[in-house]
């Protein structure tokens, strides 16, 4: 987590970005994404140099070996005069990585002129990462040398004095997009860091995983995901797995190029060079995925509607409707293979609403896979940019049933004050959720007035699919005795006795001054 010195540090380079004309919040995470990166492909150079002359083998480099292709280094720029700093990035670096190709920088002829990579033996056409797929209708917006030169001065302070690896890295990226939140106008509806690593701990992904969030945004449940891998396998990974770990293993949809942009430099600090991270309106006809990932999740739009020629017909088949939060439940479903798992964030009004679209879509996973948690969220998890209620639910593909009981849990609380604020606070509920859901063999005895309890499927049938959490807790009511009508009025009339004789007294005080 990002706090202190290091905090007062990016807030600062922050305002200066804001004193420089740049106030809006997705400019200013832009402008800083393409420092970082830029920063980083420098890093990557000189781990590259050090590997080579200490094994004494060559290895491929990220910057041409000319004059001008090592101008665009960090290590060699980021002392220099504001204005040639200036001149360096908005003129060659800047131009040379919206063109990088298979993780080689173009160069710069004798005339100034960009020269695209063309490597001996390959096609012009080198299949581009991510990042640099995007980076076509990116515009470098640092406006004067001067507001670049503090930028630059702040990044290389921060990144030499605290951030000492990827964790770190990645919580400083996770701060700035955190200020979207702070935000609000933008319309960024991002998921809070603890609710994600929450559901990749339910859905405990590994490294042979293939795993998808159709709706990505920052890629932000993609990020976690890698994290829990890296947390859990990094000892044990195979060279193999380590490339699937670097590439196709990661995949993610939306329809803002911008967020694609902050979501391929997010996975790429985190490790992962080339994601499949595409523009795409997931649950149009554009998207023929089926049956291809093992893990989904994710926090679809909510409360949205799409046009419905444009929706996907075998959709419209489980659920026909326009309401984003049931198409996507419905998609989900479609890009898991069999064996699939999902955690999902979804609105209450899914759990229990009455319409066919809803009910249909309820009974399509509980009748034809297997829905195993559905956990209630309060309703301030999304403050201070929303106050929607919300839940999680975890279900795996079958194709062939498989829901017997349906395990609820009550969160009551985040670790976070539900206020605008969300303050840290002690109490929290999800390491007790992670840990039940992973002992579901001891919630079976537990009673409906607990926090957690399991509902038989049939019961869930009865009641039309309903998966409201309040339509199977019990509340317990405790009965308060209170005394009988003669006691009361005997307190009564004691009280008024009493009211009397201090009555009397202060007369009597007020006689005796006089």
């Amino acid at each position: 987590m990002v706090t202190g010195a290091i905090k007062n540090k990016v807030d600062k380079i922050w305002d200066d970005i804001a004193a420089g004309g740049i106030t809006n919040p997705i400019t200013v995470i832009e402008q800083l994404t393409y420092l970082m990166f830029i920063r980083s492909l420098d890093e990557k150079e000189l781990e590259n140099e050090e590997f080579a002359n200490m094994m004494g083998e060559s290895v491929d480099n990220i910057f041409p070996q000319t004059s001008a292709g090592q101008s665009m280094r960090w290590s060699k720029f980021k002392d220099k005069d504001p204005r040639e700093i200036f001149d360096i990035i908005s003129q060659r670096v800047f131009p040379a990585v919206k063109k990088i190709k298979n993780g080689k920088l173009p160069d710069f002829n004798d005339a100034g002129e960009l020269v695209e990579v063309n490597e001996a033996g390959q096609d012009s056409n080198i299949e581009d990462t991510a990042f640099s797929r995007y980076m076509e209708d990116a515009m470098f917006l640092v406006p004067t040398p001067q507001v670049l030169q503090k930028i630059v001065t702040g990044l290389e302070d921060l990144y030499t004095q605290d951030i000492a690896d990827r964790d770190m890295q990645g919580d400083l990226y996770e701060y700035m997009l955190g200020k979207l939140a702070t935000a609000g106008r933008n319309g960024q509806f991002r998921t809070p860091k603890h609710i994600r690593e929450m559901m990749v701990e339910l859905i405990a992904p590994t490294p042979d995983d293939l795993i998808c969030d159709p709706a990505c945004g920052t890629a932000g449940f993609l990020v976690s995901a890698a994290e829990y891998i890296r947390r859990n396998y990094e000892d044990t990974m195979t060279n193999e797995q380590w490339d699937f770990y670097a590439g196709e293993m990661f995949s993610g949809f939306d329809t803002d190029r911008t967020m694609l942009r902050l979501s391929a430099m997010n996975l790429m600090l985190h490790s992962i060079s080339n994601p499949d991270v595409d523009y795409k309106d997931s649950v149009s006809k554009q998207n023929e995925t089926s049956s291809k990932y093992t893990v989904c999740l994710a926090n679809p739009p909510f409360k949205g509607t799409v046009d419905a020629e444009s929706i996907h017909d075998n959709l419209k088949a489980v659920t026909n409707t326009k309401k984003t939060e049931l198409l996507f439940l419905a998609l989900f479903l479609r890009l898991l293979k069999k064996g699939g798992r999902c955690a999902c964030i979804v609105p209450d009004g899914v759990l229990f609403g009455s319409s066919k679209a809803h009910k249909s879509i309820r009974q399509e996973i509980i009748e034809n896979h297997q829905l195993q948690a559905v956990i209630s969220m309060p309703s301030g998890v999304f403050k201070p940019y929303a106050g929607v209620s919300t839940a999680v639910l975890v279900f795996t593909k079958t194709g062939a049933g498989g829901t017997e009981n349906v395990w609820f849990y009550d969160m009551k609380a985040d670790g976070y004050s539900l206020d605008d604020k969300r303050s840290e606070i002690q109490e929290n509920d999800i390491p007790d959720i992670i840990e039940r859901f992973h002992n579901l063999e001891k919630e079976a005895d537990r009673e409906r007035t607990e926090q957690s309890f399991f509902v038989p499927k049939q019961e869930i049938v009865d009641n039309e699919y309903d998966l409201s959490i309040n339509k199977y807790k019990k509340v317990e009511y405790v009965a308060v005795e209170y005394p009988s009508t003669k006691e009361i009025l005997a307190n009564i009339e004691a009280l008024e006795m009493e009211i009397a004789r201090e009555m009397t007294e202060l007369k009597k005080l007020l006689a005796d001054e006089m």
